[in-house]
């Protein structure tokens, strides 16, 4: 298994960019939102990657973080959602807003995505929902790529800046509202609302906000 790919960026297609690793040249998916934030073309990069194998064919695709990854790997159980419609999804809302979507049941968003009808973005909400909290808590641990990228004979080459970390205050209140006795669904519900409306928020700002959200009406 192929899991991550450092090394120069020789071209980059319309869904696809070719690295080269000490004269190797790996292709790999990505979807718009990846494509858009590499560097340049002759410059270092870093992709976590998942290898998909078929009878006639390997596939390699690319991501800027391992929380991006694994709702990959997540949205391609599904079924009715190929390589092709996951990575659209991630391509439209990213990782952060796929995770916002899942975990608030917000099936339209997620419909949002090019090729992805109704009826199976209901199925995609329904079947994940309760999986995104595993994941999102994943983004206050996930390293974002390492810039060890592997250089033969230019190693002043500029390397490509890391992308964004996920805010951890996500994965801590989701912690916390576990410890408070919120069932996994509603705790990651709550959190994704908060986080949607104030980012940048801290822990303890973020669990207050969640628990006003998860307090009974009326």
């Amino acid at each position: 298994m192929i899991g991550k790919i450092a090394g120069r960026l020789e071209y980059r297609a319309t869904d696809h960019v070719l690295i080269d690793v000490r004269g190797v040249g790996y292709l790999v998916y990505v979807s718009d939102r990846v494509m858009a934030g590499l560097p340049g073309n002759g410059e270092a990069v870093a992709l976590f990657t998942d290898l998909l194998v078929r009878e006639d064919n390997l596939q390699l695709f690319g991501f800027a973080s391992l929380v991006e990854k694994e709702w990959h790997r997540l949205l391609m159980s599904v079924q009715g959602i190929g390589a092709k419609a996951s990575m659209a999804i991630l391509g439209a809302l990213g990782a952060d807003g796929v995770s916002r979507a899942i975990a608030l049941g917000d099936w339209h968003t997620v419909a949002k995505a090019k090729g992805v009808g109704p009826k199976t973005a209901q199925r995609v909400v329904n079947e994940l929902k309760d999986k995104a909290p595993a994941v999102m808590a994943m983004g206050g641990t996930a390293d974002a790529v390492a810039d060890d990228v592997i250089e033969a004979e230019t190693p002043a080459t500029p390397r490509a800046p890391a992308p964004r970390r996920a805010n951890p205050a996500q994965a801590e209140a989701l912690s916390a509202l576990g410890n408070l006795g919120y069932a996994p669904g509603e705790a990651a519900g709550a959190v994704a609302e908060a986080a949607g409306a104030a980012p940048e928020a801290d822990t303890s700002t973020l669990i207050r906000a969640a628990l006003k959200l998860l307090a009974p009406k009326g």
